[in-house]
């Protein structure tokens, strides 16, 4: 059981409260750790050495702020707003694409302007899709092993979304995005054979986005064997591979990190993982590790109590929330490590972002609501 009979219970879940706190507190240090010589060296940042450590804390400001708001939303409001909100981001999405409107990084254009900064709607849709696939899949509930009736809707909505992002291009946010709708339509029983099916099909169509395209299929030579090319296609990686092995046990100290020091790219975003393992060694990776599995698992757990008490939306929404972060933190980590190949997706609650940042903050509180009204109809049973 998820919560003693015998014990009071408290408002929300402080362990997951507390988890999600913890993670935005190292990802404010390490975020300025990591982007002191950046920031001092830039003419975008004034040549301050605080610039991105003030951003992040105005970020994580705004997001608390975002996460207040959300609580107060019950979660039926939430089920009924779905689909506006799904619909809201492929707008959104289409807004990126319009030359002049959409802002271009690095050669992908995924940002809108927003004055004092850049509004990302990927992000957004992440929990978007969260939303959107809970509730379809509560509404089709009995179309679930019919693949016409109960997947196909599906597909073609997610087709939509997940074109929109490989034209920003956005693999990375593709990937999640379509892990988390295939995840909730399993957990909301879809047919396993079609299940085990659509996943041979995405690996399939996976490869094909690679071999196709030139950039990505230079990402995964270079993930095969960095040090093929370490000034070249294999840079990233070997640099965050250099940095881990800096670490060692208990890492080179706070502040003390080489890599950072222009040699490691996007060490505040991307590869903040790589600066946490350099200052902190393993011991910090581990913490940082520890703290999201808790985080998952109580989400997961919250999911759980909530099928219990047969709120099948509620349920589908903590799992998803719980899919999306531990899909993306070990994409990340697994990219920091050379597990996977080079990809563009920030660590949950640490890595330096506005848009991420707000958004996890968001999802937290939501897990935090379906936690709240679950023990509310505990207790009112019990009464």
């Amino acid at each position: 059981m998820l919560y003693a009979p015998n014990r009071p219970m408290s408002e929300v879940d402080l362990s997951l409260l507390w988890s999600a706190v913890a993670l935005l507190a190292i990802g404010f240090v390490m975020v300025y750790s990591a982007s002191i010589a950046t920031a001092e060296m830039s003419r975008l940042t004034g040549f301050r050495s605080h610039y991105y450590l003030i951003r992040q804390g105005m970020f994580i400001a705004i997001g608390v702020v975002a996460a207040v708001i959300a609580f107060q939303i019950p979660v039926a409001w939430l089920q009924r707003g779905a689909p506006f909100l799904f619909l809201a981001c492929i707008l959104t999405l289409l807004l990126v694409l319009i030359p002049g409107v959409g802002v271009t990084v690095n050669g992908s254009r995924r940002w809108l302007p927003l004055g004092i900064t850049n509004f990302q709607p990927s992000e957004l849709m992440k929990l978007a899709v969260v939303l959107y696939a809970a509730d379809y899949t509560v509404r089709k509930a009995a179309f679930m092993q019919d693949f016409k009736r109960g997947f196909l809707p599906m597909f073609g909505v997610m087709f939509l979304a997940g074109g929109l992002l490989l034209m920003q291009p956005d693999f990375g946010a593709f990937v999640v995005i379509t892990t988390i709708a295939m995840g909730i339509l399993f957990l909301g029983g879809l047919n396993w054979r079609l299940f085990a099916g659509l996943i041979m099909l995405l690996l399939c169509a996976f490869v094909a986005l690679i071999l196709l395209s030139p950039y990505r299929l230079q990402r995964v030579l270079g993930f095969m064997d960095p040090w093929a090319d370490a000034y070249g296609k294999g840079y990233q990686l070997s640099h965050s591979l250099i940095a881990f092995g800096r670490g060692e046990w208990f890492g080179v100290g706070l502040g003390a990190s080489v890599e950072k020091l222009f040699y490691l790219p996007e060490a505040h975003t991307d590869f903040l993982m790589a600066v946490i393992a350099e200052e902190l060694g393993l011991l910090g990776v581990l913490a940082v590790v520890a703290l999201f599995v808790w985080l998952v698992w109580r989400a997961f757990l919250v999911g759980r109590q909530s099928a219990s008490l047969e709120r099948y939306f509620a349920a589908l929404v903590a799992q998803g929330i719980a899919l999306w972060l531990s899909v993306q933190t070990f994409i990340n980590m697994g990219v920091n490590m050379g597990l996977l190949p080079t990809k563009g997706l920030t660590l949950p609650f640490l890595s330096y972002g506005g848009t991420g940042i707000v958004i996890n903050c968001v999802a937290v509180a939501v897990l935090l609501r379906i936690d709240y009204e679950n023990r509310a109809l505990m207790r009112g049973r019990r009464a």
